[in-house]
């Protein structure tokens, strides 16, 4: 999910202990061939967002706190794409106006580590890279092997979930952290709220890494409780019950230039068990640059590749209706994003999906669309 742009306050103003963000993207995105059906959708998401900084507000060293309502409109561009790993970052099955962040996170050790507690979206801290950032399919954010895991997905866009979390500084530019995750995601505004049971077990996942010159790292993540297999039964014809978990890598590197100016590439891996989701894997590459176009210091251009490796099970299913599934499916991304005016962006998008089947023997999808962004920060 894309996150509000943040813009420094000027010099001769002081910073407000309570800060707010808006951000509000619409899309309009439609298939332009292949797929399933040629047609085109308009999708919106509404971010609104307060910070409050504790030490300013009340003296409490150290703390801050966070909230973040979300609200979505707009849906089937995928219905049309007929994609298993999506092309759109905003769609979502179901909009509605909800709570989708809100926690409090307290320093510690000098500001070594960080603890925090609350409703968080997990892709922030895991599984994460700015240089896909600007990228609109969904692959590019969190790895589909693990977004596609649990028993209605993880803690991220559209529903996150009780989280804690600890986020250890080693060195000048290493870092461990930890999370434990409420499995079920819920939020005040969907239909079943915020899960406090935590019947159906919790999330375990752990980064490390650096961020020297760009960035390297490995996670891993597990659940505590077991899931459905997607084929396998017992004598009794019901699911095989078994432990998802998986592991990933990440890589970014600046090939040239500055923040300003210059190349970034990223390079992304993740494997998981595939017995209880539609993907045992996937891997996703691409760049970044900024800048690149003279007299245009704000524009920002990125290529990604991303494919998804179907599981086994997900295979046969589609067998059972008598498809021929491919191992996986490819994506490849262009888009370019200006600005229009300080608070407004532009940016069009394309993209080319080889789907691992198609009924009709479609299986090239050519999406293009077109993303206008409008921020505010008040500081």
């Amino acid at each position: 999910m894309a996150h509000s742009q943040v813009i420094e306050p000027s010099s001769d103003s002081p910073e407000r202990p309570i800060t707010f963000t808006g951000r509000y993207v619409i899309d309009l995105m439609g298939v332009a061939s292949g797929g399933e059906q040629r047609g085109r959708r308009v999708l919106g998401n509404l971010e609104l967002t307060a910070d409050a900084d504790f030490d300013r507000l009340i003296g409490w060293h150290g703390a801050r706190a966070h909230l973040h309502m979300l609200d979505n409109h707009g849906r089937g561009l995928n219905d049309l794409a007929g994609t298993v790993q999506g092309v759109n970052n905003i769609e979502v099955t179901d909009g509605r106006l909800k709570l989708y962040e809100a926690w409090l996170e307290q320093s510690l050790a000098h500001g070594r580590a960080a603890l925090l507690l609350g409703l968080s979206d997990l892709n922030a801290d895991f599984y994460q890279n700015d240089a896909a950032g600007l990228l609109i399919a969904p692959a590019f954010g969190i790895g589909l092997e693990l977004s596609a895991t649990g028993p209605n997905g993880p803690s991220i866009f559209p529903s996150t979930a009780l989280t804690a979390r600890l986020n250890v500084a080693l060195g000048k530019s290493g870092y461990v952290r930890v999370a434990a995750v409420n499995a079920r995601a819920g939020v005040l505004g969907d239909e079943a709220g915020v899960d406090v049971s935590m019947q159906d077990g919790a999330l375990l996942i752990a980064e490390a890494g650096t961020t020297h010159n760009g960035k390297l790292a490995v996670g891993a993540w597990r659940y505590t409780r077991r899931q459905d297999d997607l084929r396998a039964v017992d004598a009794n014809g019901d699911p095989v019950r078994r432990i998802s978990m998986g592991a990933y890598v990440l890589v970014e590197h600046r090939l040239l230039g500055d923040d300003t100016r210059g190349i970034d590439m990223f390079l992304r891996a993740g494997v998981s068990d595939g017995k209880t989701t539609s993907f045992s894997g996937g891997a996703q590459i691409g760049v970044l640059g900024r800048g690149l176009i003279p007299g245009r210091p704000d524009g920002q251009f990125s290529l990604g590749i991303a494919y998804g490796v179907l599981s086994r099970g997900f295979r046969d299913t589609l067998r059972d209706t008598g498809e021929e599934p491919e191992a996986g499916e490819t994506g490849v991304e262009i888009t370019y994003q200006d600005k229009l005016a300080p608070f407004l962006s532009v940016q069009p998008d394309l993209q080319y999906i080889r789907r691992p089947y198609a009924g009709a023997g479609r299986r090239d999808t050519l999406v293009v669309g077109l993303r206008l962004i409008a921020s505010f920060d008040r500081h």
